[in-house]
């Protein structure tokens, strides 16, 4: 493919459910289903995992959680090993970020010419007492996710519309000046990241949203990793009808807020006239379950959690067309470099498990098992997911594992993972992660990695006394923690 710009556009937390080109109408997203229409979209397209700070620095590097042992919120990525950035730098390309990056902070070498308005983990440390993980305690602000959901403006909301402003500025600036540099422009957006707050332009669209899918008692799941996690996770335990009403509107509201903020930046592109000459991707660094199974945020398996939205638009791109082969976000390191016409190392070759998005686009999928972990906050052990055809394996160290006929039962409500109709499948699937990862071996090397983090700081008590936070706040606002 010829070499050309990139503008990459990444949000935070986005179910691609509520996406009108993955076929809903639970929010209005015109501009994605513009760039779908115009570009290809990915029906099976995973997080690395799901919760923030790893899933960024996989997507920056192009190598699995248990590969770099970024393995938590309070394990930020620091430019080591180099990402995709650090690579296009050194070819003489221009590497700008606007707006959420999640790393450790913007001094490191995480391969950006420039950051701009760019957010980062609390304190250079992150989430430390999501490192603790042998303790089954509610996480202290769980009570102020069903609090804060609403109409209004909040911190993240105006944190975006600046985050647009930044990026119209930049492409007209690109557009009107002498620099012929190859670029990619990285934008950031949190939403639609909780707190769940909706402008009231935004959130005035929607008069009533569907109730959460097996959200009964009796219909949740009984699986004692997932019990564990919303023990621990306990959002759901502080909402009522009425608030599951008003936050499932904010979020489709912050929804459409971020397909807004996306369309003025694809709007810019054309008027400074760079739109033939770049390539554009949407993605999400992973879901948001909403109350689906009485869950609430991310960090779990099923697929409003680990999936997500991708979708890919520009010159030599196929137009119109949906593909269902499984992706993964450290697909996004060889598409980069794809991109600029780059080829990967010799090193790079031996331990990179993604593939270019352009070349499965235009017909060319990999035989290859994809993976999804999860090390951090609310569990208990490892869990690993794999995709093989209609099945997903969900496999979890010293517990029973999950299966679902993902053609069968789209929306997971049957766990064949015991079935005994079942176990050639499973043990098909078992073989199939293992050659990919070695499930003990990460949970152990996960566990003794964040022990270890935790003594740096002091020990158990000292962390718990540093207290518990929500979220990342916007760059200028102060952080609140929670203690005990």
């Amino acid at each position: 493919m010829e070499p050309k710009n990139l503008l990459f556009i990444l949000s935070d937390q986005h179910n691609r459910e509520f996406a009108g080109c993955y076929g809903s109408d639970l929010a209005q997203t015109p501009h994605l289903d513009a760039l779908a229409t115009r570009g290809t979209r990915f029906d099976n397209a995973y997080t690395p995992c799901p919760i923030c700070v790893p899933a960024r620095a996989s997507l920056a590097t192009g190598r699995y959680v248990h590969q770099i042992r970024y393995w938590d919120n309070a394990h930020p990525y620091t430019g080591d090993p180099p990402g995709w950035g650090q690579r296009l730098m050194h070819a003489g390309a221009e590497v700008t970020a606007i707006g959420k990056l999640h790393y450790r902070n913007a001094t490191d070498p995480t391969g950006w010419s420039e950051q701009i308005d760019t957010l980062h983990v609390v304190d250079g440390l992150g989430d430390l007492r999501g490192s603790i993980r042998s303790e089954k305690v509610e996480r202290l602000s769980a009570a102020k996710f069903a609090a804060e959901a609403g109409r209004g403006e909040s911190p993240y909301t105006r944190y975006d519309a600046r985050t647009a402003d930044h990026a119209v500025q930049w492409l007209h600036r690109r557009g009107q000046g002498s620099d012929d540099r190859p670029w990619v422009l990285f934008l950031g957006f949190v939403l639609p990241h909780f707190p769940l707050v909706a402008p009231p332009e935004f959130y005035d669209l929607y008069d009533e949203v569907p109730w959460p899918r097996m959200y009964g008692e009796e219909e949740r799941p009984d699986h004692p990793v997932i019990r564990d996690m919303m023990q621990i996770m306990a959002y759901d335990r502080y909402f009522d009808a009425e608030r599951i009403q008003v936050a499932r509107r904010a979020y489709c509201g912050m929804v459409t807020m971020l397909d807004h903020c996306i369309g003025r930046a694809l709007h810019a592109l054309e008027e400074a006239g760079l739109a033939d000459s770049t390539r554009v991707v949407y993605t999400s660094d992973h879901g948001e379950c909403l109350g689906n199974r009485g869950m609430w945020g991310k960090c779990n398996m099923y697929e409003e959690s680990a999936a997500v939205p991708l979708i890919i638009a520009g010159p030599e791109l196929p137009e119109g067309k949906a593909v269902d082969t499984p992706v993964n976000l450290v697909d996004c390191y060889q598409t980069v470099l794809d991109n600029a016409g780059l080829n990967l190392t010799e090193e790079e070759q031996f331990d990179m498990p993604g593939h270019s998005l352009f070349g499965i686009a235009n017909g060319d999928p990999p035989r290859r098992t994809i993976l999804s972990e999860y090390h951090a906050a609310g569990s208990v052990t490892g869990f690993y997911m794999i995709r093989d055809g209609r099945w997903k394996y969900v496999h979890y160290v010293g517990y029973d594992p999950q299966l679902f006929d993902l053609v069968a039962d789209p929306h997971e409500t049957i766990d064949l993972g015991t079935s005994p109709d079942h176990a050639d499948v499973v043990a098909q699937c078992e073989t199939k992660l293992r050659a990919v990862v070695d499930p003990e071996a990460a949970d152990e090397n996960a566990f003794a990695d964040q022990a270890a983090l935790i003594e740096r700081h002091g020990g158990p008590d000292a962390v718990r006394a540093r207290g518990d936070y929500g979220y990342t706040p916007a760059p200028g606002e102060p952080v609140r923690f929670y203690s005990n």
